[in-house]
């Protein structure tokens, strides 16, 4: 397979290397303004929605749940304020009720209010929730959505982020990634785990697990070589863990996946700050 792509003014012809992969995970980083959501930006590091334990356990028993809307919502403010615990604010933009809602559903839209099976939401009130994110503790504006057929109410953070500007949208469309978390052996030693792509009926590949540091950011991402055999390809996923000795501290550099250029920590189990 030929892929012809522009990357950082570099035209790279060919099937993508690591190399190649990190290339772009390092520039798009740099350019697309993901690095400064980063820094200085509203980045959650857990889940954006909290209920209580009866509630989640009778969510995750039903396979075919969904949510409607079954009464009166609160008007939607302006604006709020995230404060977080070193002191430091920012004033964002919020969704309404209903978008909190949408936001908690398996599917774009709430159900019918007439759907039996859906839950029914009758009141929400503006509060706040306490929240972890990438620059500490916050208090977080959210809504508290109120429902008749469920024994407590859900929290979920009503910051808009689509406006707001979020990592994932800065770096835009990405490829699926390789890497899926990694754990902290000491300053300079990483335990990578990762997925990749076998042939049923062939043997086994040789996988290299690759990083490339910079003084921001050191990616990661895994080279797979096999032997060419004849025939299709009756392909099927598998796992694997390798141990990857950094060249100086991770200290606070941001650990990206080569191929989707995303950081690790916002998808898998990872860290997304040391210490």
């Amino acid at each position: 397979m030929l892929t012809l792509l522009v990357s950082g003014g570099h035209l790279l012809v060919g099937r993508l290397t690591f190399d190649d992969h990190a290339a772009r995970a390092v520039w798009t980083w740099r350019a697309s303004g993901a690095a400064e959501i980063w820094r200085n930006g509203f980045v959650p590091t857990e889940d954006l929605s909290k209920m209580p334990h009866d509630v989640e356990q009778r969510i995750s028993s039903d396979e075919e749940y969904g949510f409607a809307v079954a009464g009166p919502l609160p008007p939607t403010p302006d604006e709020a304020r995230i404060r977080w615990d070193d002191g430091s604010t920012t004033q964002v933009p919020v969704i309404s009720a209903r978008q909190a809602l949408i936001a908690l559903s398996p599917y774009e839209e709430e159900a019918s209010s007439q759907d039996d099976r859906a839950y029914k939401m009758t009141a929400a009130t503006f509060t706040t929730m306490r929240l972890r994110t990438l620059r500490g503790m916050a208090t977080v504006p959210a809504w508290r959505l109120y429902f008749s057929n469920l024994p407590g109410p859900i929290d979920h953070v009503a910051v808009d982020r689509a406006t707001l500007g979020t990592v994932e949208d800065a770096i835009g469309d990405h490829l699926s990634p390789d890497v899926r978390g990694f754990e902290v052996l000491d300053e300079r030693t990483l335990r990578v785990s990762y997925d990749y792509g076998v042939c049923l009926g062939r043997k086994m590949p040789t996988v290299h697990l690759r990083a490339d540091e910079r003084p921001d950011v050191v990616v990661l991402g895994i080279e797979v070589h096999e032997r060419i055999g004849n025939g299709l390809c009756m392909g099927v996923g598998a796992s694997g863990k390798s141990t990857v000795r950094l060249g100086e501290p991770l200290g606070d550099r941001v650990v990206l996946d080569a191929k989707s250029r995303l950081p690790i920590c916002l998808h898998w189990s990872a860290p997304c700050r040391i210490g």
